[in-house]
């Protein structure tokens, strides 16, 4: 279910304000209801939730973080590359891990995008997680690749969601079913 994007202050610091969920409820024919449900506060799924948000927008506004287009097939591997491309200040920015989803592991490098430097391509390699028919009838998080990264000499990796393009999602469910025997 969707809820918006998180209003983060522009110094990182985040405070989480009471809340409530929202929903417009039609039973039948009936007339369509507005149903407010208060989330208790202070909540700390709703605290984590908004920190991990506004450290991944403070990365955003510093670099862009994307998967190269181009993917290659290499035995039971899939090659392609993560972009790091620096947006505004000097920050060294460091990529420290990239997680697998519950689709894919992914490897890649610890790598650096020093300060002043303008790009950073890091190579990665795809491999199936799981096999089973029902992980692929049941993707819904398949392509949300969480990349955690550091600023200057952060210890805290801050995490940062990046999603392939459709056509490399197209080419990454193809070549896992291809490699897990699935029609």
């Amino acid at each position: 279910m969707p809820y918006g994007e998180a209003v983060c202050s522009g110094d990182g610091e985040q405070t989480v304000r009471p809340a409530s969920v929202i929903a417009h409820v039609k039973v039948g024919d009936g007339p369509l209801r507005k149903v407010v449900f208060p989330v208790p506060h202070p909540d700390p799924l709703l605290a984590r939730l908004l920190r991990d948000e506004c450290q991944a927008q403070q990365v955003r506004k510093l670099s862009d973080l994307a998967f190269a287009p181009e993917w290659r097939e290499r035995g039971k591997e899939l090659h392609g590359t993560l972009v790091l491309t620096r947006r505004s200040g000097a920050n060294a920015i460091t990529v420290r891990s990239i997680d697998g989803t519950t689709h894919y592991m992914i490897e890649g490098p610890v790598r650096t995008l020093e300060a002043g430097a303008a790009r950073l391509e890091i190579p990665v390699v795809v491999t199936p997680a799981r096999c089973d028919p029902h992980a692929f009838a049941e993707a819904k998080k398949a392509y949300l690749f969480p990349v955690r990264v550091t600023v200057d000499r952060e210890e805290k990796p801050r995490v940062v969601i990046v999603i392939p393009d459709e056509k490399a999602q197209v080419q990454m469910l193809y070549y896992a079913k291809k490699v897990c025997g699935l029609p």
